[in-house]
């Protein structure tokens, strides 16, 4: 198996619907500038709550990338 590096990095993703649309807004929001999306782990949920109502589902996350070999 070839030698790999991985960066890992946080996004957070926002939705008025669920935690499911707020990480798939995380992950393809991050795929229209980074390449090579490999792992994403769900961190933390939470919610914005206004007026005693859920307004926002926050999905913080870690995503995984591959550097490029310039080989």
């Amino acid at each position: 198996m070839a030698e790999s590096v991985y960066r890992v990095t946080e996004v957070v993703g926002v939705s008025d619907e669920s935690w499911d649309a707020a990480a798939r807004v995380a992950v393809e929001t991050a795929a229209k500038s980074v390449r090579d999306l490999r792992i994403g782990e769900v961190l933390r949920q939470d919610v914005t709550i206004e007026n005693g109502a859920i307004t926002n589902y926050r999905v913080r996350m870690s995503i995984s990338f591959k550097y490029e070999s310039s080989e």
